[in-house]
């Protein structure tokens, strides 16, 4: 992989977000549908992940969209990698919240996928991104 050009990934369960094999990790399970090209799930942000007291990391809030950006496209395939994220965060995420994450497909042109991504707590919006995908087994 000298130039770049192919990517070779191996699924393991050690991912940061998803992997139920990282003791670290958030191991969320995420919910795939390949009618809609979205992806879905729910995760409880405890002081692990606390940036200012009281308030989640904002680095914390784009890996999660970023993983559910992931996960929409995987309703298309089987492996992705990020090829650019913006992310605006809305508002400050309390530690301890509840928060809903939302990916969903907006367009696709051969291997690139554009998938906007939230985070909302009781249907408020609280982070949201454009997220750029690549697939790499099309």
């Amino acid at each position: 992989m000298s130039d770049g050009s192919s990517l070779q990934v191996e699924a393991d369960r050690g991912c940061f977000v998803c992997g139920s094999d990282n003791p670290a990790g958030l191991q969320i399970q995420l919910n795939v549908d390949v009618e809609t090209g979205t992806a879905t799930s729910q995760v409880t942000l405890d002081q692990r992940f606390q940036g200012w007291q009281g308030v989640i990391h904002g680095g914390i809030l784009a890996t999660l969209l970023d993983e559910v950006a992931i996960y929409a496209c995987r309703s298309q395939g089987e492996q992705f990698v990020t090829a650019g994220i913006n992310v605006r965060y809305r508002k400050p995420v309390p530690v301890g919240s509840r928060v809903d994450l939302l990916g969903r497909i907006t367009e696709s042109r051969r291997r690139i996928y554009t998938v906007a991504s939230r985070i909302e707590i009781d249907g408020v919006l609280y982070a949201e991104a454009e997220v750029r995908v690549m697939g790499l087994d099309k």
